[in-house]
Formats: structure tokens, C-alpha cells, sequence
């Protein structure tokens, strides 16, 4: 499996919905404009690349930003490979190793801004590749969803996935004719977007309520020993996220990971 193995198209019944790609091994990122108004918790098929399909479900959505992240459901457990997230700079190549028929092409082109302000359709702003493609298409719907992968010519790195594909700019000549310019969230938007990848609020799911006056001393010892066992696993996480050690979606996995252990060790699923 190639590195490009990590997209995916989504499913209802026999509707394509749209492209997307796994932004962590149970977490499938889109824009939400490709789900076509499905609402939360509604089921979806993923289709992986190499044409195994598995069940998901709507998990989450933000209309401000298109964006969506869809869960595969917990009896799959996905190996192919993901790659790195990264940052784009002005002037990057770039390539969408989505298309959305096999007789489409595969878009290409370089990075025309690496981080800037955008007000996408919902209302929101967001941070967002400006990609200037090498395909004048004329029209790029069915694009959407799909990962934004830098690469070097070269062959002398591996591929990383820098965001999601979500618009495109319109001819300013010709309003009714998509120009061959369009926008990606940055996988640093869609980090900051969905809590999923942000475990600290997870952590009250499971943690005793203090009575009042109740010393933290008082708590159960062994319900003290997990969870400063969690909390040394998660601040030892967020050293390696500030020094660059991991990139942020393999450091959101590990995150949610650790915490979900925990809330399965506390509900008996997982430990004593």
C-alpha cells in the first residue's frame, strides 16, 4: 500500500457522498458539505483505498468551518499507513491523491499562501492553504474532502498531508465558472475545530466528583494512581508536541489512546 492508501470515499446506501481520509486511525476528516445533510450519529460507509468497506457514523460537525469527522466503528481496526501531517510554505508542491472517478485526474499545483485567514461559505474563518492547481478543470466539485498531500519531486522524503480540500474560487470574469484556484483547511484548523483531539474535557467523564471540603488526599487510591499515571503519559505528550517530536495527528491519537483507556479501566471494560 502506498502512502496515498489513507483516503477514503464515503458512503449512503449506494450514494458517493464525497471523499475524506484518516486524519487518525478512527478518526475520518471531510468536509462536511460532501455529507449532504446527514446529521450526527447518522451511519455512513467508508470506503477504504484498497476497496474494503467498513461502517462509520457522523461524529461530529462544524458548519462555520465545512468541516466534519466521521468515526469508523469500534470492531474495525485500520492498519494501512498515515502520514505525517505538516505545515505548508509558500511555493510548496502540492497533490490530491483523491479523484473522485477513476477517469478523473489527479489535481496538482503549488502552494500560493501557507497559512492565511479565510471566510469560507458557512461564515467562519479559518486558517487555509491557498492552492493554485495545475488543472484548469473549469469545475472541481467532487474534489472536496479529499487530503491536500505535500511531496518533494525528488523522492527524497515521504509524502505528508497538510489539509482538507473544502472550496474553490470562483472567475472573477465569469461568476458561473470555478477558477483553477482553491482552499484547504490546515490540518492545524481541523485540530483546533473538533475536541476529539483535545482530551482534557474527557477527563471529568471519569473522574470522581469531589464533595465539598474533600481533600484530593481523600480521594480512592487506586483511582488516584490511574490517573496520575494518564496525566504523566499526557504531559509527557505534550512535551513532544511542543518540541516537534510527533506530528499532531499521531499525538491527538496517542491522547485519546491514553484516555480512553482510562475511562475503559474506570467502567470496568478495561481493568480491575
Amino acid at each position: 500500500m502506498t502512502s496515498a492508501g489513507y483516503w477514503v470515499e464515503l458512503y449512503q446506501a449506494d450514494e458517493r457522498l464525497g471523499g475524506g481520509f484518516l486524519l487518525t486511525r478512527r478518526f475520518v476528516l471531510t468536509a462536511l458539505h460532501c455529507l449532504r445533510g446527514l446529521s450526527v450519529d447518522q451511519h455512513v460507509v467508508i470506503v477504504l483505498a484498497d476497496g474494503e468497506r467498513i461502517d462509520g457514523r457522523v461524529s461530529r460537525q462544524d458548519k462555520e468551518a465545512d468541516l466534519a469527522l466521521v468515526e469508523i466503528a469500534a470492531e474495525y481496526r485500520v492498519t494501512l499507513p498515515i502520514p505525517a501531517a505538516h505545515v505548508a510554505h509558500d511555493s510548496d508542491r502540492w497533490r490530491g491523491p483523491y479523484r473522485p472517478a477513476s477517469h478523473d485526474v489527479h489535481l496538482s499545483g503549488h502552494v500560493s499562501a501557507g497559512s492565511a485567514d479565510h471566510l469560507c461559505v458557512g461564515g467562519g474563518t479559518i486558517e487555509a492553504l491557498h492552492l493554485t492547481a495545475d488543472q484548469l478543470l473549469g469545475d472541481y466539485s467532487g474534489y472536496s474532502g479529499g487530503p491536500v498531500e505535500g511531496f518533494w519531486e525528488d523522492g527524497a522524503q515521504q509524502p505528508v498531508v497538510m489539509g482538507v480540500l473544502i472550496e474553490q474560487a470562483r472567475d472573477r470574469a465569469d461568476g458561473t465558472r470555478a477558477a483553477n484556484v482553491l482552499f484547504a483547511a490546515t490540518i492545524g484548523e481541523a485540530m483546533r475545530r473538533f475536541d476529539h483531539f483535545d482530551v482534557a474535557h474527557l477527563i471529568d467523564v471519569v473522574r470522581p466528583p469531589r464533595r465539598s471540603g474533600e481533600p484530593d488526599a481523600d480521594r480512592r487510591p487506586a483511582t488516584t494512581g490511574k490517573f496520575a499515571t494518564a496525566e504523566a503519559v499526557l504531559n509527557r505528550l505534550d512535551q513532544w508536541d511542543e518540541r516537534d517530536v510527533m506530528d499532531p495527528a499521531q499525538i491527538a491519537e496517542l491522547r485519546f489512546m491514553t484516555v480512553k483507556a482510562l475511562i475503559e479501566s474506570e467502567l470496568g471494560g478495561g481493568g480491575a
